[in-house]
């Protein structure tokens, strides 16, 4: 009898075109090439078609997350960046955590900004609308 080889066919990894994800993640073509010209996102090339893999529609996700949390894409390269490089995980969770640490710090105090204006502005309005109840009693 003769030796059995245990031959391994290639599984077909999954992947997209830029008007897929465009349509999948609601955003324009415009949008990923932009994402692409910054570096952020680097799909195969064949020809002049762009191929995404799975690792670029998993940065895409997060850089749309990070933009819907207030970062800011140099923020979002660092964080995303750190998926591919050293420090690894446990550097990328800490800078992640210090930047989430310093956006918290910045919408409250945007919420405080925020309540002391509708308060000035309530004051205002009071004001307003007495002056305005004088005029018409004369």
């Amino acid at each position: 009898m003769g030796c059995v080889h245990n031959i391994r066919v290639p599984v077909e990894t999954a992947t997209w075109s830029i008007a897929e994800l465009a349509a999948e993640y609601d955003v324009t073509l415009r949008t990923i090439r932009f994402y692409e010209d910054r570096g952020l996102l680097t799909p195969e090339r064949r020809g002049t078609v762009r191929v995404y893999h799975p690792r670029d529609k998993v940065r895409l996700g997060l850089i749309l997350r990070g933009k819907r949390l207030g970062f800011s894409l140099d923020e979002i390269a660092t964080i995303v960046d750190m998926y591919d490089a050293e420090p690894g995980e446990e550097g990328q969770l800490v800078y992640l955590l210090n930047q989430i640490g310093t956006r918290r710090a910045e919408l409250e105090q945007r919420r405080r900004d925020i309540d002391e204006t509708l308060e000035e502005l309530a004051e205002v309005e009071r004001r307003c609308q007495a002056d305005l109840r004088s005029l018409r009693n004369r």
